[in-house]
This record gives C-alpha cells, structure tokens and sequence, in this order.
C-alpha cells in the first residue's frame, strides 16, 4: 500500500477499512470502520483533512483532495463511484456520486443526495436531500429514479466486496 505521511500529516486508518495496495493515501486522511478505498485512487490531505465515514467506498479511480478552506468530508453510508474527482466538498450521509463525475470546493451534498454519472458541480453548489444533480454544468432535481434502498444496496456490495478483497486478493505476477 502507498500510505505517506508528510510531515506531521499522517493517515489514520481504521483496522477495519480496507485500502487496496494500489491505492495512495497522503496527509492527513481519515478512514472510518468498514471504509473501502479501491484500486488507482489518491487520496491527498495535504492543506487540510479528508474524512471517509463508515462503511463508505471510494471507487477505482477516483482523486480526492482539499483545502484548508474546504476539508473532503464524506459521511457514512455514501458511495463515490470509479473515476469521480472531489476538490473541498461535505458529502452527506447515504449519498451516491456516479461515475465520472466533479464535485468541487465548497459544495454540499445534504444526507440522501445523488450526483448522475458525468455531472460537474461547480464551486459552492449545494444538492438537497432526495435531489440528483445532473449535466454540465449539474442541476438539481427531485430523484426519483434511484433511491435510499438503491444506495444501501450499492454500499453493502462494497462491504461484503471488501471483506473479499481482504481475505482472497493477492498478486500472482
């Protein structure tokens, strides 16, 4: 694993999370029980903190960073899908970010709320609870098509898939 402190920024990980070893973690990030960090994702707390909740997933992929201004705080129970860059935003908890998608400083993501695949949140945008934000630039909307349950179900499979990964991943070359 690329886990890197720097300085006096040192990674805290909970012994439950699971951090795939192509993963890097840089700074001071924090990840809660039963968290997945996933294959090519960079997680870099160097000018302020990233929090990742319980049994929250970062997908392959993805670049999270922050500022001193804007910490990355994403809340229990929420999935960043494959690709997704977040600069400097507060994910709720029970939230969903598609694939491919930017959310950046300052923007708010309340409990429940969804970002569609591709979508661009721009500074300081701000999506309700039980709305999705969509295109480029997003708009919000009330979410209609992919609920709280839909969620769950996407966070769990990454539960049970990490446990997976844990107890059977290893590298043959």
């Amino acid at each position: 694993m690329a886990i890197y402190a720097l300085g006096e920024l040192e990674p805290s990980i909970h012994p439950d999370a699971y951090v795939h070893p192509d993963a890097t973690v840089i700074g001071d990030v924090r990840i809660a029980a039963h968290a997945s960090v996933w294959p090519q994702t960079v997680l870099r707390g160097d000018h302020g903190h990233i929090e990742i909740g319980e049994r929250s997933n970062v997908q392959d992929g993805c670049v999270v960073h922050c500022t001193r201004e804007d910490p990355t705080v994403l809340g229990a129970g929420s999935a960043i899908g494959h690709s997704v860059h977040v600069e400097g935003a507060r994910i709720g908890t029970g939230c969903l970010v598609a694939s491919g998608s930017v959310v950046l400083n300052g923007s708010v993501l309340e409990d429940g709320a969804m970002v569609g695949a591709g979508a661009v949140l721009s500074y300081r945008s701000h999506v309700p609870s039980g709305h999705i934000a969509l295109g480029v630039p997003a708009k919000t909307r009330p979410n209609t098509s992919f609920g709280p349950d839909q969620i769950a179900a996407v966070v769990e499979s990454y539960v049970r898939r990490a446990k997976r990964f844990r107890a059977e991943l290893r590298r043959v070359g």
